[in-house]
């Protein structure tokens, strides 16, 4: 297992004054960290991969589509084309970090909903849009994860099985999807039975207990599910993500109003060690 941590819990724009958050992440133990490219250059992710390596770490990295303007669903062509810009500029950052995944929902706006389920042509104009993207990300050695979410973010990706089945269309070896505890813990009818079936779509992981809050204080089954991904082979990323109050607009996004934690230190602290130690004993 490669362990990483999400840098959420700070910041949605890794500079200069979080740096020294990565030598204390890599004395704890952890292999990598994964950056949110919401904005920058990839000028500014250079430095930022440099400063991460230097530590020790590797490098990861999560990106969400901003807007209705960028939309992979949509039936306007110059809509789609402009997800699939901002996916590229996404890679561009990641790719100029020194990074190796980008996940995330990258597949439409976030709190975007039509009141239907998805149709048919949405997840075609879907497919469309991430077969091009993963063209791209595979001329730069870059892996894609799409993230499903639970229904209260999206509605066209709710499940492991239906992100699973645009992995299938999409039919690239670079390009998989993210399998989330907390997304699965609201979403599945067996957040741990329907890992195995989907192993070979799954290309990242992230470790979210069911409050946002420290993985292990919380109700997730992180056994069954540890041992689930272990035996099944999977050698992937495994991202601790965490959220908090600290950043108003993304506590206003992921629905985060009281402290799931007493401290962050707790978070990558304690969630390392539970993690590892539940790991090597599964």
């Amino acid at each position: 297992m490669l362990l990483g941590f999400n840098m959420l819990l700070w910041t949605s724009s890794v500079s200069e004054e979080h740096f020294p958050i990565f030598d204390v992440l890599k004395k704890i133990g952890y292999d990598g960290i994964e950056l949110p490219i919401f904005e920058g250059t990839p000028e500014q992710f250079e430095i930022v991969g440099k400063a991460a390596k230097d530590s020790g770490l590797r490098t990861t990295a999560v990106c969400i589509l901003p807007d209705e303007k960028h939309d992979c669903l949509s039936d306007e062509e110059n809509i789609r084309e402009a997800a699939l810009g901002h996916i590229h500029w996404a890679i561009d950052c990641l790719e100029a970090a020194g990074g190796e995944l980008l996940c995330g929902p990258f597949h439409q706006p976030l709190g975007l909903f039509t009141g239907e389920p998805p149709s048919e042509k949405q997840h075609s104009n879907l497919v469309g849009v991430h077969k091009r993207a993963a063209v791209y990300a595979a001329d730069r050695n870059i892996k894609l994860a799409i993230e499903p979410l639970n229904r209260f973010e999206c509605y066209v990706m709710n499940t492991v099985d239906v992100a699973a089945s645009i992995v299938k269309r999409v039919d690239a070896s670079n390009y998989g999807l993210l399998y989330d505890t907390f997304h699965a813990n609201i979403e599945e009818k067996d957040p741990v039975g329907i890992i195995a079936p989907n192993l070979g779509s799954i290309n990242h992981v992230h470790f979210s207990e069911n409050d946002r809050g420290t993985p292990g204080k919380g109700h997730v089954p992180w056994e069954p599910t540890i041992a689930a991904l272990k035996y099944g082979g999977y050698d992937g990323w495994c991202t601790i993500e965490a959220f908090g109050r600290a950043l108003p607009d993304l506590a206003a996004a992921t629905r985060v109003w009281r402290d799931f934690f007493p401290s962050r230190e707790e978070v990558y602290r304690f969630g390392h060690d539970f993690l590892r130690e539940t790991w090597a004993k599964a």
